[in-house]
């Protein structure tokens, strides 16, 4: 398929064109604060000029809002540099939403939360991750064109656009979501996996945007804390939801450009400990659930471990 930032030339279903559109509400900008605090505020104050900008046109988008866990803020309430950008850059161009959350989905729940009942029909959530390296050059270009994303949702009348990295086959995270995330969705949800993947090659991208029907039928039911972006996915394959992609670029949020084994295997885990948890809630119903979710587990052990093996020897 080809490639091509400016807009979705994959999506689930081909749009005509904005004059087919539904009717244009506004983007909600939400930010998720770094879990971890940077070293340096080079990338983040780059992101907040786009941040600034956004809040600058009213006419188009709402009040950004920014989510910051509270355990970050505990953690540098005494840092004179964490406290001046958060108030006099962050506060300045955003809503703060302070947070106790486990993790970064857990951001997004509250985040999107807020954004959505602020909203209505119509109207776009766009969730912008703050851990990325948006002071660099290709950084810049990215935070140019990164306003796309929404507007495809927004001007194509589409239920989700994911944000896809540009990355080689070598990269970490290709290197997971082939080998772990990919394979257990084939297990868990063959038909379904086959179809994402025409879609995305990053089912866990943090990058995305949703319009706002179909984020309030999640915000509804289960979030869940760890891989929120693969449950979103599966969810609008199951009720034919409008998918489309859009490549953000060749940035990262590893500093230093390749995650550790240690830090792909609970990846690897948590996607599995979701799998299955949606496929009970969907099998259920069937008497006969019991049987094949053994059988089915009992594969996906085998391909934990197969992904598990050959991660340790290509992050290794």
């Amino acid at each position: 398929m080809k490639k091509n930032s400016a807009g979705p030339q994959e999506s689930r279903h081909r749009a005509a064109g904005k004059s087919g559109a539904a009717r244009v509400g506004k983007i909600h900008p939400v930010v998720i604060y770094p879990y971890r605090q940077p070293a340096h505020f080079k990338d983040l104050g780059a992101l907040y000029q786009l941040i600034a900008r956004l809040d600058g046109e009213r006419g188009r988008y709402a009040r950004p809002i920014t989510v910051i866990d509270r355990k970050t803020h505990y953690s540098h309430e005494k840092d004179p540099k964490f406290m001046d950008f958060r108030t006099n850059t962050v506060a300045k161009h955003s809503d703060i939403l302070d947070a106790w959350c486990v993790d970064t989905c857990q951001m997004w729940y509250a985040g999107l939360g807020m954004a959505s009942e602020r909203g209505g029909a119509g109207d776009v959530y766009w969730l912008i991750p703050g851990d990325f390296n948006y002071g660099t050059s290709v950084g810049q270009e990215v935070l140019g064109r990164l306003h796309d994303l929404p507007e495809i949702v927004l001007e194509l009348d589409q239920d989700l656009c994911i944000g896809e990295i540009e990355t080689d086959h070598n990269n970490s995270k290709q290197l997971i979501d082939t080998y772990g995330t990919f394979a257990l969705l084939y297990n868990w949800f063959p038909a379904e996996a086959q179809e994402i993947r025409q879609f995305t090659e990053r089912p866990r991208s943090e990058f995305f945007a949703i319009r706002h029907g179909f984020l309030n039928d999640l915000l509804r039911r289960r979030w869940f804390a760890y891989e929120q972006t693969v449950v979103m996915l599966l969810e609008a394959v199951f009720t034919g939801k409008k998918i489309s992609r859009f490549f953000v670029g060749n940035i990262s949020d590893i500093a230093e450009g390749r995650e550790s084994f240690a830090s792909a295997m609970p990846q690897v885990e948590r996607t599995e400990r979701v799998l299955k948890t949606i496929w009970r809630e969907r099998s259920q119903a069937d008497g006969e659930w019991t049987e094949r979710y053994r059988s089915l587990a009992a594969k996906s052990e085998q391909v934990r471990r197969t992904a598990l093996v050959l991660l340790q020897n290509l992050l290794s």
